[in-house]
């Protein structure tokens, strides 16, 4: 039996507190309340049930599935702060410790935090804000695959940092960043490549020849926003295209390109019509 992971555990005995659940290779069974056991659930029956610790730190199942495995991440609202640290519900009685060592920034009543479950010195399931460096490796994506994620760190001119299936790590790198986005949010993203290590670079956009529909609908809709008359031209800065519309020069010129080809725009000395 894995603490702190779903188990497969079949029914052992039943007895007036609940049932007991063993695997084949657990030398004690772990007791799942009576309020929780299935109606009419009999000795050999299986069960799938997550292995946690009670307040008397002792393992104890339930068949409340929380949405973080060890090793995972998830998004989790914290319901109180202490003087030892803060406490985050996680679907359980118990609610999951997250210690002030662990927080990479002061925490109030409310917030929703990206954390990463571990087992801690003393062998209990605690939660940390510390996450990079702590995803699998073991990434089974490639090249071009679809994935999505958690954005669990965001640092300035390097780029932001997801937890792939909230268990491996991928970056979406600054300059793949065309929008804002925030800790928390959840994202698809496109693999961009992956390196020796594992890791994944990552893009939100799809690639260009398919992306280009999207971009000249949104294009047209910035045209629309200014009255028929966009301000400014694909002669424009990178930065002021970025600014308005999301999008890398490149993109927007694809997208001017394809709009012009349509006769859906005409393109003036230093602004863009609807034709």
């Amino acid at each position: 039996m894995q603490l702190g992971r779903k188990n497969l555990l079949k029914i052992v005995r039943i007895k007036d507190i609940g049932a007991f659940l063993a695997d084949d290779t657990a030398d004690e069974a772990v007791l799942l309340p009576k309020r929780e056991v299935p109606a009419g659930a009999m000795v050999g029956d299986s069960i799938e049930a997550f292995i946690y610790k009670d307040s008397e730190d002792r393992p104890i199942a339930t068949t409340s599935i929380p949405p973080l495995e060890v090793g995972s991440v998830a998004v989790l609202p914290v319901s109180q702060v202490t003087d030892i640290g803060a406490f985050l519900d996680w679907g359980l009685l118990k609610e999951l410790f997250l210690p002030f060592k662990e927080q990479i920034h002061k925490l109030r009543a409310g917030d929703r935090v990206p954390v990463i479950l571990y087992i801690d010195k003393s062998s209990r399931l605690a939660a940390s804000m510390k996450i990079h460096g702590r995803l699998s490796p073991a990434c089974p994506y490639e090249k071009d695959d679809k994935v999505s994620g958690i954005i669990y760190e965001i640092r300035k001119g390097v780029g932001a940092f997801v937890a792939v299936d909230g268990k491996y790590g991928g970056l979406i790198p600054a300059q793949e960043l065309y929008k804002k986005v925030r800790v928390g949010e959840k994202i698809t993203a496109r693999v961009l490549k992956k390196r020796p290590d594992g890791k994944l670079d990552l893009s939100p956009r799809r690639k260009a020849y398919s992306q280009m529909k999207d971009d000249a609908e949104t294009v047209m809709e910035a045209i629309k926003s200014y009255d028929g008359e966009l301000p400014f031209t694909d002669k424009a800065s990178p930065e002021q295209i970025k600014a308005e519309l999301g999008m890398s020069k490149a993109a927007f010129k694809r997208s001017v390109g394809k709009l012009l080809k349509e006769g859906r725009i005409v393109i003036g000395s230093d602004s863009i019509f609807i034709k």
